[in-house]
């Protein structure tokens, strides 16, 4: 039997040893899953979203459980980008991780310091661009619902850093497969997706939101047929590597994304009901591709329609 291949390669230097990533925002900075398992067996950590500065977050409560997924409006908080270089890196690259930055902002000149300040900075190996942030110079409209803004910001963050920049999509912009055009013509070398999708909850007692923040982002297996439609699209339309996004619990969800187009995947909410979650998406997906008799990149866009 030939030694199964799950080596992936994204561009650009990010090659990794298998598909499976995490999800930014689901697993913190790695510190709390290591003490489930050795965080290195990932292809990489995607860590939560940094910004130049730290950010509060949203006004509790900021996570509510619905059918088949949950809502989040955390706000993205986080530890800002000195303290991550100064107390997360650290921890993520002696623990053998790839680490891979979710990077955010208000203003284009946000994302260009953050990016800048990560570029040259030993085990980084990627930049997942968040585009699904309020941009405050254009009243408040995220980056990703427009693609005029989403190539913009994507051609100033290639000006400025020579690291593989993942242009992380939103379901709500509307046409997701013209979106990831415009990014890969601006210079995006993969593009991830989906981000949640927004939706809310009511308590009809108080007919007020459930969440401070009102709205959230939907996430979970109640999501997992709209993002493998969309990573469908999305892998025809473009040319560059797709890393498949939403509501990926088990090794065979793995497979479903890659089938529709998908080199890699990243597992993001399952990990909160369950913190070996990635871990047994990676071995399960594993278990499918030796059954099969199969390599990673042999998977990927095989995808059979029409009449069989």
């Amino acid at each position: 039997m030939k030694k199964m291949d799950l080596t992936v390669d994204l561009g650009r230097g990010l090659v990794l040893p298998n598909p499976v990533m995490t999800a930014s925002g689901t697993f913190g900075y790695g510190e709390e899953a290591s003490d489930y398992f050795n965080i290195s067996r990932l292809g990489a950590v995607v860590v939560k979203g940094i910004s130049r500065e730290p950010r509060e977050g949203n006004p509790p409560p900021r996570v509510v459980e619905t059918p088949s997924g949950m809502l989040n409006s955390i706000g993205l908080q986080n530890v800002g980008v000195e303290a991550f270089l100064a107390r997360k890196l650290p921890f993520l690259l002696e623990a053998g991780a790839r680490v891979v930055v979710n990077v955010l902002g208000s203003t284009v000149e946000e994302y260009v310091q953050v990016c800048r300040r990560l570029s040259g900075c030993e085990g980084i190996l990627a930049l997942e661009i968040n585009i699904s942030c309020p941009n405050v110079k254009e009243g408040g409209v995220q980056f990703g619902m427009r693609q005029d803004l989403a190539a913009g910001l994507v051609g100033v963050l290639r000006e400025a850093t020579d690291l593989h920049l993942m242009v992380k999509l939103s379901p709500n912009c509307g046409d997701i497969a013209g979106m990831a055009l415009a990014v890969e013509s601006a210079g995006a070398d993969s593009v991830s997706l989906i981000n949640t999708i927004t939706g809310m909850e009511i308590d009809v007692r108080t007919r007020r939101p459930v969440l401070g923040g009102v709205v959230g982002g939907l996430s979970g297996p109640a999501v997992r047929p709209v993002a493998l439609r969309m990573v469908h699209e999305v892998y025809r339309a473009v040319r560059i590597p797709v890393v498949g996004i939403g509501g990926i619990v088990e090794g065979l969800h793995a497979a479903q994304f890659m089938i529709a187009g998908a080199s890699a995947v990243q597992v993001g909410t399952a990990t909160f009901g369950d913190p070996m979650a990635p871990l047994k998406v990676l071995d399960g997906l594993c278990e499918f591709l030796d059954k099969e008799g199969v390599s990673a990149g042999e998977i990927t866009g095989s995808l059979r329609t029409g009449t069989p």
